[in-house]
């Protein structure tokens, strides 16, 4: 008996399709999804910053993303993330295996800053350290004028300085005697005045011996007083503690020195001098400024909180100075002023000086007068804050 001639092409049909399902996998439990990718991401900042930016300022973020060593395809979205911050766009998408967005920074210090791609059910992930310092305040000039007016004419010519150039702000370290006095120095203590009639501040010199009680803090506490007792408060606008320890076994000694200044006048402005990065973060919490650096031009270039001291970006960098000396040309002293002005230095006081000390041999005295290019200095500064030309020096 012979079938239909429908039924035939019928059978035949459903022979067909079974035989496409089984070239497909189907009926065996095969999946569609195809073999898992390798993604790769790389997240990057601008390189001219060393990866030190300022809160509130915009920065260029780029993701490369790559799948089987090859450039993503156009359109990959690519998230971003990074605690103290926001993106946009939030999600931007590839073009040419590069996804681009621009990132505002809002919380100071170390930052982990993150890019990840999903591609085919596999996720890329790449990551930066970035540091965040505060919105920067205009660079102050800290001069150590350890001079006497009467030899020397540093001091007119700071008061000279303080009323033509006001937009500049000049605070001078007062050190009569290296500190030890017993009663005022007329001339000393009228040059000062001039200087404070002009615009400009001045701060009283204290030495420390670094904690070590080798200058007992009665000692230190009378030397304060004086200046307050005998140059008068409306002189004197804070205390300059030299030879300030570093490590943390003598915080609890500058926080007593710390809080009796305060007692006096919780304006009153203090500024330590450990001459170096302190070890102790602690520190930061006994002083309003901290000198971070106090060497030769050529050492500064090589200045680095990044690795050693990321916490020092979450300073102001009103808090943070820096006293160069060595810096043998005008050029030199320039160098050092923008350096100090980047994100990465974010030093907020400075001063640099032509005049030489080498510190192995111990050997000259770079606080002897005013450097020789001194009106050039507070021209450069006033030009870093404005923005503008440099004066040629």
């Amino acid at each position: 008996m012979h079938a239909p001639l429908n039924a035939l092409f019928r059978t035949a049909s459903l022979l067909s399709a079974a035989a496409l399902a089984t070239a497909c996998g189907g009926g065996g439990g095969g999946s569609d999804t195809p073999v898992a990718s390798n993604v790769q991401v790389t997240v990057s900042t601008p390189t001219t910053s060393g990866g030190v930016f300022s809160v509130q300022a915009p920065i260029a973020v780029q993701a490369q993303v790559t799948v089987n060593s090859t450039a993503a395809s156009d359109g990959t979205a690519v998230a971003l993330s990074l605690p103290g911050g926001s993106f946009a766009p939030v999600a931007p998408q590839t073009r040419a295996g590069t996804a681009s967005s621009t990132l505002t920074g809002t919380t100071p210090g170390p930052q982990a800053l993150t890019a990840s791609a999903t591609v085919n059910g596999t996720t890329g992930t790449g990551t930066q350290t970035i540091y965040l310092r505060p919105v920067p305040a205009a660079l102050e000039l800290l001069v150590p004028a350890y001079f006497h007016p009467s030899t020397n004419t540093g001091w007119s010519q700071l008061a000279t300085s303080a009323s033509a150039a006001p937009s500049v702000s000049i605070t001078a370290i007062l050190n009569p005697s290296n500190g030890m006095f017993t009663a005022a120095d007329s001339q000393t203590l009228q040059a000062a005045r001039n200087l404070v009639n002009a615009g400009g501040k001045v701060v009283g010199y204290v030495y420390t011996r670094y904690g070590t009680g080798t200058r007992s803090l009665a000692d230190i506490k009378t030397n304060i007083d004086r200046y307050f007792d005998l140059y008068g408060s409306t002189v004197v606008s804070g205390i300059f503690l030299d030879e300030m320890a570093s490590t943390a076994g003598q915080v609890e000694f500058y926080r007593e020195i710390y809080q009796y200044i305060k007692a006096r006048n919780a304006n009153l402005r203090v500024i330590g001098n450990p001459g170096a990065i302190p070890a102790a973060s602690a520190y930061t919490g006994v002083a309003d400024a901290l000198v971070s650096f106090e060497g030769t031009a050529t050492t500064f270039q090589g200045f680095d909180p990044r690795t050693s001291a990321p916490w020092m970006y979450t300073l102001a960098n009103t808090r943070n100075a820096a006293l160069v000396h060595n810096a043998d040309t005008c050029a030199a002293m320039q160098t050092a002023v923008q350096t100090a002005a980047t994100a990465r230095y974010n030093h907020g006081l400075v001063y640099a000086t032509d005049l030489q000390y080498n510190p192995t041999t111990q050997v000259g005295n770079p606080w002897a007068s005013l450097p020789s290019y001194w009106g050039a200095l507070v021209g450069t500064v006033q030009a870093v804050n404005a923005g503008t030309v440099l004066p040629s020096c």
